[in-house]
């Protein structure tokens, strides 16, 4: 990286020197000379986000579930990795998912209003910062100027794409501060923010806007079903790219796996929705191994759980257990084949108006059926499940919310997630598996280090449910042909 300008320029000191930068400074000559001869490239007539109609919608909500007060929601800052460098900045979900813009330091305010005829009601004003200064000289000299980092859009442009008056952010602290009335503020994300509003918010209000913003997104619309079945796409796509070269991968590590998806998920979206775990051998058995680190060998499974993010920050989350060499051995076949009935149960229980934990108990009684039969644990499987006995080597929850994160909605109430019923919109991961870590002196030793998990990602319909991922095969011999036909 480049380290010959200034980190920053203010209006009081335009000009603040980087350390050991190798320019002593910014002759008069030269910052007159930068003022001038740039072309207007202010951008015109743009048109709407796609998603302009739906946050719009979103935003209403909100206004209807606290009116009468100021609610602010930040983006977020961005976050040193080292020293002057900053990780890859990604938007609150709470800001994006009301706003549709992605970029640092937003905050969306909505501003209690009241109409003639007295209802209550929000003015939505999104702040921002503006273009680069060219007057004091900012674009070049800091940063996070435009030379350095990219065009930020104008506020005017802003206003054109996200449907909402724009504001320049670096004057909202102030207003904050002299703000009345009770406010609500998403914490976490821009202490600046918080700073400015610490006498004026509570803890416990501020988690009830946290709460309200996370059981909105319990049920998806369309713009946000057709985001995930993007995302889903894509990470097929990213699944086919590992088969064809897991033999590139048995020459090196579980890395080589890992640059392959994260690859897929670059060209054709924002990121990785998570990281990606690549995890080949008795690795599978630990839940989330994301090291990738280990040696990929033909005649081991490897557990590949990866989801592309699409620009709109929707990801998908799926999981196949593939034999390295394209065959299942017989034990491993015997295990996945288990671990298989039991997501056929998990997924057929997704329906509208079943529990949400239908599915997980569902897929639970086929594991512990099976665990029974092997011998492994002393039925009956009644015994089992009352006592969880079947957890030794199951483990984890059958599924979760997916959405604009890979565990969606988590700060919902209990009883509007694990203990609601089904709706038609909602989105959730079927995932049972086994795993017998490679220490487990309970179970015959042809049983130790080997993992399997099946994952995928499951809409509710109206009249039952769409298996988002359903083109990847899922059945042993259609995984195997499937590998076939890749390799070949």
């Amino acid at each position: 990286m480049l380290d010959d300008a200034a980190d920053e320029a203010g209006e009081e000191e335009p000009i603040k020197q980087r350390k050991n930068g190798l320019y002593p400074g910014v002759s008069d000559e030269l910052a007159e000379n930068m003022k001038s001869g740039w072309a207007d490239t202010e951008l015109r007539g743009l048109t709407p986000i796609a998603q302009a109609e739906y946050t719009a919608t979103r935003r209403a909500a909100l206004s209807a579930r606290f009116p009468g007060e100021r609610l602010v929601i930040p983006a977020g800052n961005l976050k040193t990795r080292s020293n002057d460098t900053e990780y890859p900045f990604r938007a609150s979900v709470e800001y994006a998912y009301l706003t549709g813009n992605l970029t640092e330091d937003g905050v969306l305010v909505l501003e209690p209003t009241v109409s003639p005829n007295g209802n209550g009601g929000h003015k939505a004003t999104i702040y921002l910062l503006p273009r680069s200064d060219r007057e004091n000289g900012e674009f070049w000299l800091s940063g996070q100027g435009e030379l350095w980092v990219g065009r930020r859009h104008s506020l005017t442009e802003a206003e054109q794409l996200y449907g909402i008056p724009a504001s320049d952010v670096r004057e909202l602290a102030g207003k904050l501060r002299e703000a009345t009335g009770p406010v609500r503020v998403v914490r976490g994300y821009d202490a600046g923010i918080e700073a400015a509003l610490t006498d004026k918010v509570t803890a416990e209000r501020d988690e009830e806007l946290r709460v309200f913003l996370s059981e909105a997104r319990l049920i998806k619309d369309d713009f946000e079903a057709g985001e995930l079945q993007k995302a889903v796409d894509s990470t097929v796509r990213g699944f086919e790219d590992v088969v064809k070269v897991l033999d590139k991968a048995e020459a090196t590590s579980e890395r080589y796996i890992e640059g392959t998806f994260f690859l897929r998920a670059r060209v054709e979206g924002n990121d990785i929705g998570y990281g990606s775990i690549c995890a080949a051998g008795p690795h599978a058995c630990t839940l989330h191994w994301v090291r990738n680190d280990g040696p990929v060998r033909s005649g081991d499974l490897l557990l590949l759980d990866a989801g592309v993010e699409t620009h709109t920050l929707y990801t998908a989350d799926v999981t196949r257990t593939l034999p390295v060499n394209g065959r299942y051995s017989e034990i491993q076949k015997k295990i996945y084949d288990a671990v298989y009935e039991a997501q056929e149960a998990g997924i057929a229980a997704v329906q509208p108006g079943a529990k949400y934990r239908d599915f997980h108990d569902a897929a639970q009684r086929v594991l512990a059926e099976k665990l029974v039969e092997w011998g492994l644990v002393e039925g009956p499987v009644e015994r089992v499940l009352e006592l969880g006995l079947q957890r030794r080597w199951t483990l984890h929850g059958t599924g979760h919310m997916l959405g604009m994160d890979v565990h969606d909605c988590a700060a919902a109430r209990t009883e509007t997630y694990v203990d609601s019923t089904l709706e038609p919109g909602m989105c959730l991961t079927v995932e049972p598996g086994l795993y017998f870590q490679a220490d487990d002196l309970t179970v015959p030793e042809e049983y130790r280090g080997i993992g399997v998990r099946i994952e995928d990602d499951i809409l509710v319909t109206e009249d039952g449910n769409r298996n988002l991922s359903a083109g990847l095969p899922r059945r042993s011999d259609e995984v195997e042909a499937w590998m076939a036909a890749l390799k070949g």
